[in-house]
């Protein structure tokens, strides 16, 4: 055991900084550079590919910040995969790990990343042998062995490339490399799909026939041929996009403050915020994560010849599990008139209503294993207030009292958060938006905290011109 541990312990890793604070500048050009390397690495074709199978999962792509036939098409999938495992492991009691101690949390942290280079291998494996990602099926049988070695090799390569950036982005920049990952995807298929000219071919789209992939060019040209059921369309998409962001922006502004002062110094305290999201967008990641990976494997399985978790008919879910897990878009069918029938209406509302409860389900239950496992629980925070020399006003200095305050607020909220940014993510995907609802919705809770993150930490080293754009003086 103790050699298990040394070995998990000395896995390799970013260098931390051995600045305490670092500086807005610095911070802004590591994330920078990882984004364009991000970019740059999503545009770099897997040699030797033939078939991408996979490449019609666009909502697996930007759930899993994956390029789908390039070199990152594992994306965050095995990050993510190991702090689902991870996290269902400590919060059932098989894995019993003191997180609060700094041995526990090294150990936490080199288990994880063991966990992440066995899900690289893992899934890298199970892409390329079912099918997923394929070279050319008319080259010799060992040839063919060889090129499909060569792919996972790559694409091992390339999930171990995110493993490192991600840890930069979380050591050297801002906010961590997951979470920036899934909105630099989302943030640039939004500009795609509101403003791009160009057709679904590449072309041009003034002065053909087809129709431009942005939405706003597709309502603009409805509009003016008279064709007012794709200018609803297209209105729809960008009116559900509108909203979705304008209730998640409301939201995340909203939150339980703790009175605190410092028992030696008399008339000066602060306040101690409880965001209502009290786990962030870290829930519907997960969850979200997870139904993703169910679709990827149902359609492999069944392209495998063992349709065990369902089938699909074209690049829709038709049968068994991932038909419940796939989001019906309500607006287009009703634009439509598919719901002209009790019976229609029914099959929708219980097919949404059950794809609902899914959402909200795990975005509970990933809720609290992480309130648990992430330092979050009322025990924990009542040792951080006491050793910053804080304490509850009117009370005395006990850690016992302070946890006892705080634990009416954090499960409550933990349960209430998670079922809240559940059930947004559900409706946004339900509305249908320009890119899939739960990538906006975490998007916006991404750029949002990001936002107060470097406003905090930041204020007075950035920028003039960008202080004065976030509100600065």
């Amino acid at each position: 055991m103790p050699f298990a541990r040394n070995i998990l312990m000395s896995l390799p890793e970013v260098k931390a900084p051995t600045e305490k604070k670092l500086l807005f500048k610095t911070k802004l050009k590591w994330t920078l550079i990882i984004l364009l390397a991000f970019f740059v690495l999503g545009v770099i074709p897997l040699y030797g590919l033939s078939e991408n199978a996979l490449s019609q999962f666009e909502f697996l792509s930007i759930i899993l910040a994956a390029k789908f036939g390039s070199i990152i098409s594992l994306g965050i999938g095995p990050i993510v995969t190991a702090s689902i495992v991870l996290q269902l492991l400590t919060g059932s009691g098989l894995l019993k790990l003191d997180t609060t101690t700094h041995e526990g949390r090294m150990f936490f942290q080199g288990l994880q990343k063991l966990l992440v280079l066995f899900f690289i291998i893992f899934e890298a494996l199970i892409y390329v042998l079912m099918g997923g990602l394929s070279p050319s099926t008319n080259l010799p049988p060992t040839e063919f062995r060889i090129m499909q070695l060569i792919i996972i090799a790559q694409l091992v390569l390339g999930g171990i490339l995110i493993l490192f950036m991600d840890e930069v982005i979380s050591k050297w920049g801002f906010g961590s490399g997951v979470s920036l990952f899934i909105a630099a995807g989302v943030a640039s298929e939004i500009i795609i799909k509101a403003f791009s000219p160009l057709t679904q071919s590449g072309n041009f789209a003034f002065g053909t026939s087809e129709a431009p992939v942005g939405k706003v060019w597709v309502l603009i040209q409805s509009l003016m041929k008279g064709s007012l059921n794709s200018a609803a369309k297209a209105f729809a998409a960008i009116a559900a996009t509108v909203v979705i962001f304008v209730i998640a922006v409301y939201t995340q502004a909203m939150k339980v403050e703790i009175p605190l002062s410092f028992g030696r110094i008399r008339g000066h305290g602060i306040r101690w915020p409880l965001r209502f999201f009290y786990t962030s967008n870290i829930p519907v990641i997960l969850t979200s994560a997870l139904i993703a990976n169910l679709q990827l494997f149902a359609r492999l399985f069944e392209k495998w010849g063992h349709p065990i978790l369902g089938t699909f008919s074209g690049n829709s879910p038709s049968s068994g599990l991932v038909a419940w897990l796939y989001s019906p878009n309500i607006p287009e069918r009703i634009i439509d008139g598919l719901i002209n029938s009790w019976s229609a209406f029914s099959n929708i509302l219980s097919h949404s209503l059950v794809y609902i409860l899914i959402m909200v389900g795990g975005a509970i239950i990933f809720s609290f294993f992480w309130m648990q496992t992430a330092g979050m629980d009322a025990s924990t925070q009542a040792r951080q207030i006491m050793s910053s020399g804080l304490q509850i006003p009117g009370f005395r200095r006990d850690e016992r009292v302070v946890e006892s305050l705080l634990s009416r607020y954090i499960l409550p909220l933990t349960i209430m958060g998670g079922a809240t940014v559940g059930l947004l993510a559900a409706f946004a995907d339900l509305l249908g938006s320009l890119t899939h609802g739960t990538g906006l919705l975490l998007t916006v809770m991404i750029i949002y905290r990001l936002y107060e993150d470097i406003a905090q930490q930041h204020m007075m080293d950035m920028y003039p011109g960008l202080r004065k754009m976030m509100g600065g003086e």
